[in-house]
């Protein structure tokens, strides 16, 4: 996990994903691509390209798709999520400030990552 940030439920995916996208981007320069879901799919795809030098790959589901459908690269993402939320404190979203939970969630991927580690 490269960049983590909180926002509140009211802001859009794509409108939320252009702060991290420019702190990753500043902070690890080799990063050229970020799978995303269809919920970053629009105009940040542009902006990530213009902006940031960052190719934003959206994935999609299959035009003909029925029921449940493994998608390419998106099962890393859903894994990560399920490491992460096995910390109890991360079950349920109590936090009243965005910073105490990215917080967590940083010290949750990195115990994951020790644990992983030895």
């Amino acid at each position: 996990m490269l960049a983590v940030r909180v926002h509140a439920g009211d802001v859009q995916d794509r409108d939320g994903g252009k702060l991290p996208l420019q702190l990753s981007r500043a902070r690890y320069p080799f990063v050229t691509r970020v799978f995303a879901d269809g919920g970053y799919a629009g105009r940040l795809v542009t902006w990530a390209s213009d902006k940031t030098h960052i190719t934003l790959e959206i994935i999609r589901r299959g035009a003909r798709a029925k029921g449940f459908e493994v998608l390419p690269r998106r099962w890393v993402v859903e894994r990560t999520f399920a490491w992460i939320f096995k910390n109890r404190r991360l079950v349920r979203d109590y936090e009243q400030l965005t910073e105490v939970a990215e917080t967590l969630i940083t010290i949750a991927a990195s115990a994951t990552l020790i644990r992983r580690w030895q």
